[in-house]
């Protein structure tokens, strides 16, 4: 794994736990030689992994829409910032230039971003390792969820191993760097998805 794409909230959310966790993501991928790659953001989470990363001598590599960088929420100090016309083109070059995905406490775009890639692995689009990073609880119930799903027949049992959880960013990045996904069938062809 040479790079790792953060998806994360763009606020810092009530706990400063949660703060803390990003910078210490910035921090650890950094100390590991992992480039970060994430939403291009300043602030909120994503600013603070990314100034983390960047501040123990990382590499940092945003991807934002047009519209959020006119709004002046693009981050400046960044190695690369690539600025694209849709979401759609931010997340699908995020991917492009990650070998895995975590994703830090946030709402409905990181959920959303978290979700997709997921049912990318789930249909063999992608063979690389996805975590949650738990911070404080704040995904338990996201994991209790897919856990249901299993039960209720909604997801098969391979697929619920695509989602590694951990609650230290050092050990998440253990687990992701050792993970070896299942033999996949892939389901809809990359050229046309």
């Amino acid at each position: 794994m040479k790079r790792l794409c953060v998806f994360c909230g763009s606020s810092p959310g009530n706990d400063p736990r949660y703060l803390e966790a990003a910078r210490t993501m910035g921090r650890t991928l950094a100390a590991r030689g992992l480039g970060l790659v994430y939403g291009g953001g300043s602030v909120g989470l994503m600013g603070a992994v990314a100034d983390a990363a960047l501040g123990a001598g990382g590499e940092v590599i945003g991807v934002i829409p047009e519209v959020l960088q006119i709004r002046e929420l693009a981050h400046r100090s960044l190695t690369n910032l690539h600025v694209v016309g849709s979401m759609h083109e931010r997340k699908a070059l995020m991917a492009e230039l990650s070998d895995g995905f975590v994703a830090l406490p946030g709402g409905m775009g990181t959920l959303e971003e978290l979700s997709e890639v997921l049912t990318w692995a789930q249909l063999g689009l992608h063979a690389r390792p996805i975590g949650l990073l738990d911070v404080a609880g704040y995904y338990r119930p996201l994991a209790t969820f897919f856990d249901q799903a299993v039960s209720a027949g909604f997801l098969r049992p391979v697929h619920r191993r695509l989602l590694l959880v951990g609650e230290e960013p050092a050990a998440l990045l253990d687990a992701l760097e050792a993970w070896r996904g299942p033999a996949l069938e892939q389901v809809i062809d990359k050229a046309s998805a």
